[in-house]
């Protein structure tokens, strides 16, 4: 085989022996039989399986790493991981010395780097810039041996250049991706420039609402909205905000109930991508002084189609734009993937499969109420019942119900939504929320005349619901004969499987606020957080439910008079069987599918 590929190093300082050496060496290209050889000196690759690569050499592959990537082979060192092509990647930038980097557009200034060098010269060299500052441009490579650009580079930006041996794939994508935003971003910044793209204050807003707007249909404008969707939903991002700032306009994702910076919009484009936003979402765009909702439905890159709940509100310099993400799949989750035990589910099934009465699910906002609402929907909307709901706003259209939309302008409240709904002979309602007495006294109505009802509180847990019913002014005797059971719920973040590692169990002080007053055994051990390019570093990939399931039992209907407490009737469900929402998280803790700092950040005190 070849002569084996020499040590490199990831940092060419300007002026430097190491620099003047680089420069007399020629470039030189990765050979794909020197990454063989090292393969197998290393015990990943059998020699027989080294040489049958070397001789499929094919033009389909511009880097060796994919071409041995696209054999699927396993490693042949214990335990035998499946070697991918990022995998390699890591494994050959230790071996040449060369700091590896995978590359995570959340990280990446995009303004920045990109300024740094055109295109046509990122594509020539095939390298990407990542991040740079005052002293140094850090560039993403696949070919390290060819280093003829880094001092040019660092001759025309006096800046030193440091290498990062990155998956080769990444480099061409993100290049093109990069490069197409940020030219966007430059065109749409031109065709932007005039009177209505300098509103950064409150009063020019107002005045701006009364004269026009930007053209939402420009082509570079298009392109960057389709480019931030597309991006979200590659992110699993749950929410996009987008945040104008005095100078800029800040672009956030939600990832896994975490707020992450994105990018920053120049203030002259923002306007141009509100507009756009809302023109799809069939707002009126020259209205900017009043909160706005709308919904649009798009494509996902795997072909699946999601929708896009839309939020507009008025802030000090523009309009602040949320924009909540459904997938279809929601509709579908197996209670399990939500996080019930069994147990969790005999007791929400015992409730749901009444033939009439109330259900609660309480929690804050964000805590997967509608998932769990409508998770439960659509097994009970079978043909031979008709399922009817009234939302503020419908989360997600679901043709298996029968959704009605409140709208306060037209006199359309919860109220009248429920006293519509049944004259539509109705066997199951879901009334979105219960915020008032009128809103409550239907819904109890509803009940009684031989519905079933579920419905959303927000109150910190299980038992919390029933005082707060009697403070909306329900009837103690009416919230007796009609409520089925409370269900309080969290979300917390579950723990990436692909990289999470055995810790020490929480410490009894610990331990014991969380079982309190179960007071379960702890674990031998449990499970923390590590990181990998899976969970983006993070140590967590998903969220999983925490759940507080209350039945009403004969002991507890006598606990609801008008005066009830609240500790009298936690105690008495307690002693009924309910589990509070920290059990519940100490059982995923035990289980190692999350941590106790994570139950106890989202789970209030039993």
């Amino acid at each position: 085989m070849a002569t084996p590929i020499p040590v490199a190093d990831g940092s060419v300082p300007p002026g430097s022996a190491r620099s003047e050496a680089a420069a007399a060496r020629p470039d030189r290209r990765l050979d794909l039989r020197d990454i063989l050889t090292l393969l197998v000196v290393d015990g990943l690759v059998l020699a027989a399986d080294a040489e049958r690569i070397a001789a499929s050499r094919t033009q389909r592959f511009e880097h060796p790493l994919e071409l041995i990537a696209d054999q699927r082979l396993r490693s042949a060192a214990p335990p035998g991981k499946p070697l991918h092509l990022e995998t390699l990647v890591e494994w050959l930038a230790g071996k040449l010395h060369v700091p590896y980097m995978h590359v995570d557009p959340l990280k990446i200034d995009l303004g920045a780097v990109t300024a740094t060098m055109s295109n046509a010269y990122a594509e020539r060299y095939r390298i990407l810039p990542v991040a740079v500052d005052r002293v140094a441009l850090t560039v993403a490579t696949a070919e390290p041996f060819v280093r003829s650009w880094a001092d040019e580079l660092e001759r025309i930006l006096k800046l030193q250049v440091r290498l990062v041996f990155a998956n080769p794939v990444d480099i061409r994508r993100y290049v093109g991706e990069f490069y197409n935003l940020a030219r966007s971003m430059k065109k749409a910044q031109e065709n932007s420039k005039g009177e209505f793209a300098l509103a950064r204050n409150f009063e020019q807003l107002v005045e701006l609402g009364r004269h026009g707007h930007l053209d939402a249909n420009d082509q570079h404008v298009v392109h960057i909205v389709d480019w931030l969707w597309q991006y979200a939903f590659d992110q699993r991002a749950s929410d996009i905000h987008i945040e104008p700032r005095r100078d800029v306009g800040l672009v956030r994702f939600r990832i896994d109930g975490v707020l992450h910076q994105v990018y920053a919009i120049p203030t002259l484009v923002l306007n141009a991508v509100t507009s756009r936003i809302k023109l799809l979402a069939r707002m009126e765009i020259v209205e900017r002084r009043r909160p706005q909702d709308g919904r649009i439905k798009t494509v996902a890159p795997d072909g699946g189609e999601v929708e896009l709940r839309i939020s507009t509100m008025p802030t000090a310099f523009g309009e602040k734009i949320v924009m909540r993400i459904f997938s279809p799949e929601v509709l579908v989750r197996d209670f399990t993937d939500l996080g019930f035990t069994a147990d969790d589910r005999t007791r929400w099934e015992r409730m749901t499969g009444e033939p009439h009465g109330i259900i609660l699910v309480t929690g804050p906002t964000g805590s997967g109420k509608t998932t769990t609402l409508y998770s439960t929907l659509k097994g009970l909307a079978t043909p031979e019942v008709n399922v009817c709901t009234v939302e503020d706003p419908i989360e997600m259209i679901e043709p298996a119900f029968n959704q009605m939309q409140v709208q306060p302008a037209l006199g359309v409240d919860f109220a009248s939504g429920v006293r519509t709904l049944l004259r539509q002979d109705p066997d199951i309602i879901m009334v979105g929320e219960i915020r008032d007495r009128d809103t409550g006294d239907m819904a109890v109505q509803a009940a009684l005349t031989g519905h079933l009802v579920l419905s959303t509180l927000h109150t910190n847990d299980a038992p919390s619901a029933v005082t707060r019913m009697l403070d909306l002014g329900i009837p103690a005797y009416l919230i007796n004969s009609t409520l089925l059971g409370v269900m309080a719920q969290r979300l917390v973040r579950t723990l990436c499987p692909h990289c999470k590692k055995t810790a020490d169990p929480p410490d009894d002080q610990t331990w014991s606020l969380m079982t309190a007053p179960w007071r379960g055994d702890k674990p031998a051990t449990a499970m923390a957080a590590n990181g990998c390019l899976e969970c983006r570093m993070t140590g967590y990939l998903g969220r999983i439910g925490l759940y507080e399931i209350m039945l009403m039992t004969p002991a507890l209907r006598k606990l609801i008079t008008h005066d009830a407490d609240d500790r009298v009737i936690r105690d008495r469900a307690f002693r009924d069987g309910m589990k509070p929402l920290r059990v519940s998280g100490a059982m995923k803790v035990a289980a190692g599918l999350t941590t106790a700092d994570e139950v106890i950040k989202v789970a209030p005190l039993a």
